[in-house]
């Protein structure tokens, strides 16, 4: 039998298993990662989704023992702290967020070692789809500021425990931060050959980052979803408070400075969000997290943002070139003009000199 074969013998077995048998299936589109899911319709009772992920289509998650030069010798994963997409994860960091009183899916089976789960079915309405159909964007913003506030409020425990056992929350460290700004510099000359980044180049590239980064190790201090943006959060109406932010693609979790999932939601490569909600729902966060010291928050937030900007430019040259997946293009003016703004905020001046001086003003639109 072929591995796809296998592999479709294996989610029979254990559809069956979990009493879904009859379901019937449908596949859904996939994103950037090895990851599938499909849309379950049992007989009776409520709609539920298979997630499928195996383990081993990636390389290792990070040990927390291991240093950084064995992480790097492991491959992006280890470097990146991402979680390899392991089912282990995801249950884990789910009852994190159930239990503080946030909107994960239930997890209705499981076979972890298999990278197979069924998972309570929160619908289509992603916070991007009721937008594009009418819906007023504000009140969906400030919810999901709400939805952070709340996580940020809550406790950060180093390891965190689900269905499949435990599974550690790990630091947004240096290594990872860095590895992440230094996709650009890998992956923006084989998209643009007009760039040339020598040996001194990326020198500059490490030294105009280093406070940054920094910064960001030292400002860790709460769960950080990772990536949380209008693709990701999916509105729950029925239910109240916080709770109304339905959150999913939440493996990746880690211990982070409280400024990155907000930056990714207000700084959004895929839709726009437009200066004044963004200035709205950063002031929503700093009333609702009682934060006392905006400016220095403000300072941290513009830097992250730019240096996860300059991250997804480089991903999405790397899925651009090696994966051959074009259409990501169509994201990269956006973030450009994310990181220009940025470039221009108090602390970066030193990213701002080295873009002048190594990426044209026409490469960086």
């Amino acid at each position: 039998m072929s591995d796809v074969t296998d592999r479709e013998a294996q989610r029979v077995a254990f559809l069956t298993e979990a009493g879904l048998a009859d379901a019937a299936r449908a596949p859904l589109p996939g994103d950037a990662s090895t990851r599938r899911y499909e849309r379950l319709t049992p007989v009776n009772g409520p709609g539920l989704m298979l997630m499928d992920q195996v383990a081993a289509a990636e390389s290792p998650p990070a040990d927390p023992s291991w240093s950084p030069e064995r992480r790097k010798a492991e491959g992006w994963n280890a470097v990146a702290r991402l979680s390899a997409g392991r089912i282990e994860a995801f249950a884990a960091v789910a009852s994190h967020l159930r239990s503080v009183g946030l909107s994960a899916p239930a997890i209705v089976a499981l076979d972890a070692p298999a990278g197979l789960a069924v998972l309570e079915d929160f619908g289509d309405d992603l916070f991007a789809r009721v937008i594009e159909q009418g819906q007023d964007e504000t009140p969906l913003y400030l919810a999901a500021i709400d939805a952070l506030a709340e996580l940020h409020a809550a406790p950060t425990p180093p390891m965190l425990t689900g269905a499949a056992g435990k599974w550690p929350l790990q630091v947004y460290d240096q290594t990872a931060l860095q590895g992440g700004a230094d996709l650009f510099v890998e992956w923006l000359p084989k998209l643009k050959p007009e760039l040339r980044f020598d040996e001194a180049a990326v020198a500059d590239w490490h030294a105009a980052w280093a406070p940054i980064v920094a910064q960001g190790e030292a400002g860790a201090s709460v769960v950080a979803h990772r990536d949380y943006h209008a693709e990701n959060l999916i509105w729950l109406p029925e239910r109240s408070g916080p709770a109304r932010v339905g959150m999913i693609d939440f493996q990746d979790a880690v211990r982070a400075h409280p400024s990155w999932d907000l930056h990714s939601l207000l700084q959004d490569a895929r839709r726009d969000v437009s200066p004044a909600l963004e200035a709205e729902a950063l002031d929503r966060y700093f009333e609702v997290a009682r934060v006392e010291d905006r400016a220095a928050f403000l300072r941290s937030y513009a830097g992250l943002a730019a240096l996860n900007e300059a991250r997804i430019l480089g991903i999405f040259a790397r899925l651009i070139v090696r994966d051959g997946k074009p259409r990501y293009a169509a994201f990269m003016p956006r973030m450009w003009a994310h990181l220009n703004a940025n470039l221009t905020k108090p602390g970066l001046e030193g990213v701002a000199r080295w873009f002048d001086k190594y990426v044209p003003a026409e490469v960086r639109a």
